[in-house]
């Protein structure tokens, strides 16, 4: 798989960083699906009850590997198959997505 290189930021605050790397919910839903339901296929990802559409996850999965928050190896069982793991630096936002869901579960109607 080709990495492509980042785009240039629209500002240099740490904010708009992080949101332009993970701020849209799928990329948010991909690190979730990692950290959270054992999820590393790109098949299992498509299966979300999200529903996530092919070209949105492959931009994803792209734009998550390219920014170092997630790599990826050829599946053992199927080498024309990717396994997805998050890097350290994709670890790093497991503390935010658990804020996040627990913030969802106070404000909103959830199944948590």
């Amino acid at each position: 798989m080709t990495t492509r290189k980042p785009a240039p930021r629209r500002s240099a605050c740490p904010l708009n960083a992080s949101l332009e790397v993970i701020g849209d919910q799928w990329s948010l839903l991909i690190i979730r699906d990692l950290l959270l339901k054992n999820r590393c296929r790109y098949g299992e990802f498509l299966s979300a009850e999200e529903g996530v559409s092919t070209n949105i996850l492959a931009d994803r999965l792209r734009r998550l590997e390219s920014h170092g928050i997630i790599d990826s190896h050829p599946d053992a069982s199927d080498a024309r198959k990717r396994v997805y793991r998050l890097t350290p630096k994709g670890r790093d936002l497991a503390p935010v997505l658990v804020e996040l869901i627990i913030w969802g579960a106070r404000h909103h109607r959830t199944d948590a």
